[in-house]
């Protein structure tokens, strides 16, 4: 019987003449399936899509401010960054529509962001416990996420009506939710809440299945107690998902118009008019789509900042601060090793 390593050839052939497994294997992986392009293939249809519905207009909006747009007129004549000076000129007619909408903004993601963040956390824990009709529970606190702005602002316009509205009748109240502050704005935060408390919830939940169960058994057996274990094996478990949840939630919040335009319609005297509103009027209702695309990029830069330092603030820092130590270590290797 002749030895296996007779079988081949110098060049790695068998002696029959057919290819030996390491020549055969590049061979398999040509073709398609083998092919450097086929993630481009994959991602192809995602990339035409994201480039035709979000780099092109995104770069056809600064193409727009920078010019006194008409959608009517053909003359569009280039006025550089005159919108964007005219935002931060208290004499102009933008400034102070913008500026009011971007505080009117700023109150409502103040406010709701905590809660927001906070209950679904204890929802999400409370929801984590095995006990009877879990599921249930989890599908009806997730059930009005899936009505569209417009049901739940027609809705609630109407249970809140201040005259024959369902919430006065039923606790017994007399409050005028959508024409009177700070009522107003209680009603806009707390219909916000109950409408996306399910969807942060639902992703706190797939965070707490992903983190190992002997952690929490561990610690038990070291004697931590539940806020301990909360505290050291919860939240840097959950860190990742809320980072997801705080900057998603605050982009969220700073870009509500719906509920806004539907329940208050931008009242009491204009205090519910959010940034998003200003610039819908300004861009559509009043033909004026270059100061319009202008307070867009500007509101954008806000929320870009806002995310950065969440992202910071979230940061793991004992990760951060072990990755710095390696590379320190791994400089010093490589200057005493030179």
């Amino acid at each position: 019987m002749m030895s296996d390593t007779a079988t081949t050839t110098g060049g790695g052939a068998r002696a029959d003449g057919t290819p030996s497994p390491a020549e055969a294997a590049p061979r398999r992986r040509r073709g398609i399936h083998g092919s450097r392009w086929t993630p481009v293939l994959f991602l192809a249809p995602y990339l035409v899509l994201f480039g035709m519905f979000i780099v092109l207009p995104a770069f056809y909006g600064i193409w727009i401010s920078l010019h006194q747009w008409d959608f009517v007129l053909p003359s569009k004549p280039f006025v550089g960054l005159d919108n964007y000076a005219a935002l931060l000129d208290s004499t102009s007619v933008q400034f102070q529509p913008f500026w009011n909408g971007m505080m009117a903004t700023g109150i409502f993601t103040f406010w709701s962001v905590p809660l927001l963040v906070v209950l679904p956390l204890l929802l999400a824990m409370l929801l984590h416990r095995e006990f009877p009709g879990r599921t249930f529970f989890r599908a009806i606190y997730f059930a009005p996420y899936v009505l569209g702005v417009a049901v739940i602002g027609l809705m609630w316009r109407y249970l809140l009506d201040g005259n024959f509205g369902l919430i006065n009748h039923i606790f017994g109240l007399d409050i005028q939710w959508t024409t009177t502050q700070p009522w107003a704005w209680v009603a806009l935060v707390l219909v916000t809440v109950w409408w996306t408390l399910g969807f942060n919830t639902i992703i706190y939940l797939a965070g707490l299945g992903d983190i190992p169960v002997d952690q929490y058994e561990a610690a038990s057996l070291d004697g931590a107690s539940k806020w301990q274990q909360f505290r050291y094996v919860t939240l840097p478990g959950l860190r990742p998902v809320l980072i997801f949840i705080l900057i998603t939630t605050t982009l969220a919040s700073a870009n509500m118009f719906g509920q806004s335009y539907l329940i208050t319609d931008g009242g009491p005297t204009e205090t519910t008019r959010t940034a998003i509103m200003v610039i819908t009027q300004t861009g559509f209702s009043q033909n004026r789509p270059g100061p319009a695309a202008a307070m867009s990029y500007i509101l954008a830069l806000f929320l870009a900042v806002i995310s950065v330092v969440n992202f910071y603030l979230m940061r793991d820092k004992d990760a951060s601060r072990v990755k710095k130590e390696q590379k320190r270590i791994d400089r010093e290797q490589k200057e005493a090793t030179s």
